[in-house]
């Protein structure tokens, strides 16, 4: 009996929380300044010109690759084990043969290079970026500003494949309604954007540098996305400046409240009551295996990354086969989490090792494995709701779509606690975290209905 008053009076509570919510005030985050090169910042200004930059490599970097790979040593993996122990090293043989004999890393920067590159100096540090144009616009029309925000273990590169269809849609067989001039910057300590030389760099960081970004490229409004580290930047971005956002579309979310986690406790009985659909509880439970293992299984570089990210970086930094196993692994069940049951991990179901192995260059070549682990301790290091941006809730126009076997699914009136003006929120039919990566049409459309959406208001 007292048990049955106890859940009542929780559930009670939750309903009356959950639904019946006040609105927030419209705060906002401050725009602050920082540092992050070495040293003093200079006075007078640093120099803001943005400069033509061109990807290199050369004989030496690509002999040292091969020479390192030469010398991997593996050991066997446990009978049947699959994906379940982390990445298969007798699949690892065949990745490592194909990138020492057959990747054509030359090729590869060919087509980095096919979309423009610039840098430009930003709170001391050197900020790289992509900004692709669309090579024919419909009669009367002018793009829309759109920054694309990757995250971990990803690159700008993921976003290759669907710059067109956003840039040139009518091209391939898309709508033109809508297009895009698209911006993708690389998080500083990732690829060619320089890392910070002091403590502190987070993701509000981040998000005021790439603001600048805009306003240095002459946009004071736009629209932006991003999934995982993208997707919290880009939601700190609409929180510091939303009068310069004229929308965010996220493919991820963080949502840390401690109540959504009481919600997906009681949802498999009372799903109706905190606006579940039939999908959400397809997608949820059971929830041990859904959501209590899954993220047991995959939180634990987490956890070595938020901590202490130098002593694993010094090991990663420094071989290509352990690089790529720790990579490579996370494309695997970050796509799907089934495919930890099969001996390929089911990589190349969903890319080719040419576009796998072009990402792991984008960390090996630039030695920002280290820097790029950096981010997390940064980010989580104080505890999951120290931050101010934690507790704020975003109050510009949002899109979300939901993958399907993305990492957490959240049910829309999750996201909509802390976005309420969320605009779009679909189920897609494919996909997981890696979304532009691996379904780029689908992320394309889900974009323009979005951005429909607020053109219409």
């Amino acid at each position: 009996m007292w048990l049955e008053i106890l859940l009542a009076s929780v559930l009670g509570f939750a309903i009356y929380w959950f639904v019946s919510q006040d609105k927030d005030k419209e705060e906002t985050l401050p725009i602050e300044y920082g540092w992050w090169g070495p040293g003093t910042s200079p006075t007078p200004g640093e120099d803001e010109s943005i400069r033509p930059f061109k990807v290199e490599t050369s004989d030496e970097e690509i002999n040292d690759l091969h020479w390192r790979i030469d010398k991997t040593r593996l050991r066997p993996p446990l009978e049947e084990s699959y994906f379940h122990y982390g990445f298969n090293s007798n699949y690892l043989k065949k990745i490592l043969s194909y990138w020492r004999n057959e990747f054509d890393w030359k090729k590869q920067v060919e087509i980095i290079n096919k979309y423009p590159h610039f840098k430009t100096k930003i709170e001391g540090l050197d900020i790289h970026f992509i900004h692709v144009k669309p090579p024919q616009l419909p009669t009367g029309r002018t793009p829309k500003p759109l920054l694309m925000v990757h995250g971990w273990p990803g690159s700008f590169y993921e976003f290759y494949k669907i710059i067109p269809l956003l840039t040139d849609p009518k091209s391939h067989g898309l709508s033109d309604e809508h297009v895009f001039e698209v911006i993708c910057p690389s998080i500083p300590g990732y690829a060619f954007s320089e890392a910070s030389s002091k403590k502190g760099f987070n993701s509000v960081a981040t998000a005021r540098i790439f603001y600048k970004l805009m306003l240095r490229l002459n946009f004071e409004e736009f629209y932006i996305q991003g999934g995982d580290w993208g997707s919290l930047i880009c939601t700190n971005m609409a929180q510091m400046v939303p009068s310069h956002v004229k929308g965010l579309h996220l493919n991820m979310a963080l949502i840390l409240r401690n109540f959504s986690t009481l919600t997906f406790l009681l949802g498999r009985c009372f799903g109706g009551l905190f606006g579940y659909t039939e999908k959400d509880l397809e997608l949820l439970y059971p929830l041990k295996e859904k959501v209590f293992y899954s993220l047991m299984r995959e939180s634990g570089y987490m956890h070595i990354q938020a901590t202490k990210p130098d002593t694993v970086g010094c090991a990663l930094n420094d071989s290509p086969g352990g690089l790529a196993a720790y990579i490579l692994e996370k494309f695997s069940t970050w796509t799907n989490s089934e495919f930890r049951n099969l001996e390929d991990g089911g990589l190349e179901r969903k890319f080719s090792l040419d576009d796998l192995l072009t990402n792991i260059m984008l960390y090996w070549t630039t030695e920002t494995i280290v820097s790029s682990q950096r981010f997390y301790k940064e980010n989580l290091g104080q505890g999951l709701t120290a931050e101010m941006h934690e507790r704020i809730k975003v109050h510009v126009p949002t899109g979300f779509a939901a993958f399907p076997s993305e990492l957490i699914h959240l049910p829309e009136k999750l996201v909509r606690f802390k976005y309420p003006k969320l605009l779009t929120y679909s189920y897609m039919p494919r996909g997981g975290h890696f979304a532009a990566f691996e379904e780029p049409e689908l992320l394309a459309q889900d974009i323009c209905k979005f951005v429909g959406q607020v053109e219409r208001q």
